[in-house]
């Protein structure tokens, strides 16, 4: 075994009880890094795919009507003309082509899978009931590749065919209908069709839960009055948090409206950044805090064995040797204590999401108890031991041996 390992276990050994007080102490501290950095991992992940599990993460439209100045100023600057463009009122538009444009959108790296979709408003009638609505038509199994619907189904079957419809629960509410009734989709331009109710869809999110009527695009191309085109293509991404590269890119390939969910959610991802911050600050000073305790009871250490010190270097210890010693002790205290704070911050974390839950017995507050946030915990508790220890090995390797040992 290396001399500075020796030494520096055997230090140790003797101060027991000192380092294991020591390590506690890191240990509380990593298990608050652990168990905040849980919780605000968990509550971010969870907002994020209850955000995207209802949509899309890329959603491609037709470009948006702009208004157009009809009056110009003169050539010669005689005349100058206020003027006032406003944007004309944004109707449903289509896609003609849309099967072209999802060739090409299927050449953009990233992308996973792509889903035509006729969308737009309606109204649903039940007897004297009459609800404002969103039509919305795609094949089954190619949404479903891009916006998991089938998982939130809570009654019926989503597997629209002919005059079936899948409407969201609190519309169905609304409108007095279960599945196997009849209800009647229409426009405000037209009389529509009647729809059987097959299933019933449950997003999580009410405003979707109070519109959504889903069912084949041939049948919302011919509600909305549509055709053959689409109105939108709706795009999954393999990586969640690159959608809006990959927006960018479809844009390009397309000439279309091109607006990826982190577009369409700038506030939450504000929010979720700020929590972010919140927890670097959090780990900033639980690493102060640890590497003040280390370096103090390191201190402390170097005093009481300062005869021991003056020893090593008059038997020819170099300077480099003694400062090895004491790095090496924070660097133990600190692996030590990362060990124990993950435990702790593990065990907690677990207690406090099984004591706190929802009505329907899901965790309230859920944890991302992670490798890679063990994996970091434990290199910042140690990165913070040994930092700790620099001055107080400083401090050993510059002692006097006669002065250290003729007054240790």
């Amino acid at each position: 075994m290396p001399l500075g390992w020796f030494v520096a276990l055997r230090f140790m050994w003797e101060q027991r009880s000192q380092n294991a007080l020591m390590a506690t102490g890191v240990g509380v501290g990593v298990a608050v890094l652990v168990f905040i950095s849980a919780l605000i991992g968990g509550l971010q992940t969870s907002l994020i795919e209850r955000t995207t599990s209802a949509q899309a993460h890329v959603v491609v439209t037709p470009l948006e009507l702009e208004g157009r100045p009809i009056l110009e100023s003169e050539a010669d600057g005689s005349v100058e003309y206020v003027r006032r463009v406003e944007r004309p009122i944004q109707r449903v538009r289509s896609i003609p082509d849309y099967q072209k444009h999802e060739r090409n959108i299927a050449t953009v790296s990233g992308v996973q899978a792509t889903a035509p979709v006729a969308a737009g408003p309606g109204l649903a009638v039940r007897g004297a009931t009459e609800r404002a609505i969103l039509v919305m038509g795609a094949d089954a199994d190619r949404l479903e590749s891009v916006i998991p619907i089938r998982k939130n189904i809570v009654g019926g079957t989503y597997g629209v065919n002919a005059s079936d419809v899948v409407l969201g629960v609190d519309l169905a509410t609304d409108l007095g209908v279960g599945i196997g009734d009849r209800v009647r989709l229409r426009t405000a331009r037209d009389e529509g069709q009647l729809f059987i109710v097959r299933g019933l869809v449950d997003m999580g999110n009410q405003g979707l839960n109070k519109t959504w009527a889903l069912m084949t695009l041939r049948n919302a191309q011919t509600v909305l009055g549509l055709g053959g085109p689409s109105t939108a293509i709706y795009v999954r991404v393999r990586d969640l948090y690159a959608a809006d590269v990959a927006a960018e890119r479809i844009g390009r390939v397309t000439g279309l409206t091109s607006r990826s969910w982190m577009e369409s959610n700038a506030q939450l991802l504000t929010a979720l950044e700020s929590q972010t911050a919140s927890t670097t600050m959090i780990r900033f000073f639980v690493i102060v805090s640890v590497a003040i305790g280390i370096a103090s009871v390191l201190v402390v250490s170097v005093i009481q064995r300062s005869r021991e010190i003056g020893i090593l270097r008059a038997m020819g210890t170099s300077r480099g040797g003694i400062l090895r010693v004491f790095l090496i002790q924070g660097a133990i205290v600190g692996l030590l204590g990362s060990a124990v704070g993950c435990g702790m911050g593990a065990g907690l974390s677990l207690v406090f999401q099984a004591a706190v839950r929802n009505a329907d017995g899901s965790p309230l507050f859920p944890f991302a108890l992670t490798p890679g946030l063990f994996a970091t915990s434990a290199a910042i508790a140690t990165f913070a031991g040994v930092v700790a220890a620099i001055v107080p090995a400083r401090r050993a390797a510059r002692l006097d041996p006669a002065e250290a040992i003729r007054h240790g």
